[in-house]
């Protein structure tokens, strides 16, 4: 009798693992890409206000700019947590709830009449939401879902903040200026809750939820949900703070958002309405930066993806230390020709670092990557919440910014050399567990 052996089916998860044509990735991250979008609105409206809250209650740019400060702390000091939530409940219900968060705050605020108020409303409930929808989702997405093209899809979706600023801005500020600040922020509550229904009934935890393998990669059942996420989250940092390359990288994002959210998306604005520009025409001018924003992320995803992001590092930071040097010299009542080359000089600058230190977070600290660039995101946003504060107080206390453009621009030159001291990490060194 001659024996038959039947070759094994293959299991249900190599069966379903096959790529579609267009790979389900894609699908995710142009949700995600979408969800930032429209959570952006948040991020568009305190430079606007600054002037207008003044005016209306009289309340100091200092204490103005503390409550957008508490707003960018908790939302970088909110991001490591939020990671480790989304291992532990998934992306999808955090990034509602957290949605939904940022609609409240931010609608809450036009009944309110103290400054306690703002600090609360603005800085507590919504730097909560926008915490928990920080980089550290399209982190997380990015890390989940692909394998190959990581570089070039962390930069896509971190410019969909960029995005929505061009998306928001100019709709914004012409609400400010014609309509007053309450309906500006109702708009921003209402595009928070219109991206709800795409994150629940659209987006996707993981790829085995689909049958899938990542893009570019093998397929890797989902695992199981990660109980304890806060002491997963400090835990995480505790030995990432045993590493050198650590608080370099926290150190030189720290000086990033000191010259981005804390400085130029806070303060810009105000600062060319100093000089006679209109609030209209400076909102304008920062859309114009989101335009170029866009490119360049993409383009340095791109880059991380070929060239060394130590280097890339210490080129971008230099660049912005050079184009806010000049600053001072070039805001005018008008748009000069000077002016919009800054704009685009620095707008192709504002976020390109994102990429290059994803990607050395990964390639130090492997699966907890995302934790571990949500406290370098952290660092980043404490960074913006202390220029946010200081540049208000220097505008009142000197009459003008000028002395902040300065030092911020002698603090790019310290991130740049900082990010060349950052060594590539040997193969034999254990990334952190």
């Amino acid at each position: 009798m001659t024996q038959t052996t039947e070759k094994p089916a293959a299991p249900l998860s190599s069966r379903n693992s096959r790529t579609p044509r267009v790979h389900r990735a894609w699908f995710v991250a142009a949700i995600t890409f979408v969800t930032i979008i429209g959570a952006a609105a948040f991020a568009s409206l305190p430079g606007l206000l600054i002037e207008t809250l003044h005016g209306e209650f009289d309340w100091s740019r200092g204490t103005i700019g503390f409550a957008v400060s508490v707003n960018l702390a908790l939302y970088g000091l909110t991001a490591p947590f939020a990671a480790a939530l989304m291992d532990r409940f998934g992306i999808r219900k955090v990034v509602a709830v957290a949605l939904s968060v940022i609609a409240l705050g931010s609608v809450l605020t036009v009944w309110m009449t103290e400054p306690w108020q703002l600090v609360l409303y603005w800085g507590v409930l919504v730097g909560f939401g926008s915490g928990s929808m920080a980089l550290a989702f399209a982190a997380t997405v990015t890390n989940r879902w692909f394998v190959a093209r990581r570089g070039l899809v962390t930069g896509v979706l971190t410019a969909a903040g960029a995005s929505g600023q061009l998306v928001f801005l100019p709709l914004l500020s012409w609400l400010v200026e014609n309509e007053g600040w309450r309906p500006a922020a109702v708009t921003v509550a209402l595009s928070a809750l219109a991206v709800v229904p795409f994150v629940w009934l659209l987006l996707r935890d993981h790829p085995a939820d689909v049958g899938l393998a990542p893009y570019g990669g093998e397929f890797v059942p989902k695992p199981a949900p990660v109980t304890g996420a806060a002491r997963r989250a400090v835990t995480v940092l505790f030995k990432a703070a045993r590493t050198g390359p650590f608080w370099l990288l926290a150190g030189t994002f720290a000086i990033c958002g000191a010259t981005t959210n804390g400085l130029v998306k806070t303060h810009f604005v105000p600062a060319a309405h100093d000089q006679g520009m209109p609030i209209t025409a400076a909102a304008g001018l920062l859309a114009v930066i989101g335009v170029f924003d866009v490119v360049g992320t993409i383009a340095s995803g791109w880059f991380t993806d070929r060239f060394e992001a130590r280097r890339l590092l210490a080129i971008y930071y230099a660049f912005r230390g050079v184009s806010l040097l000049f600053l001072p010299m070039l805001l005018a009542p008008t748009v000069n020709p000077p002016m919009l080359f800054f704009i685009v000089f620095y707008g192709l600058d504002w976020v390109a670092t994102v990429p290059p230190t994803i990607a050395l977070c990964r390639e130090y600290y492997g699966e907890d990557s995302a934790i571990v660039f949500g406290w370098v995101l952290a660092s980043h946003q404490v960074g913006a919440a202390v220029v946010a504060f200081a540049a208000g107080v220097a505008r009142d206390v000197f009459g003008s910014y000028d002395v902040v453009w300065y030092a911020s621009g002698a603090l790019c030159a310290v991130a740049a050399l900082m990010a060349l001291v950052i060594r590539r990490r040997e193969p034999s060194v254990p990334a952190v567990a």
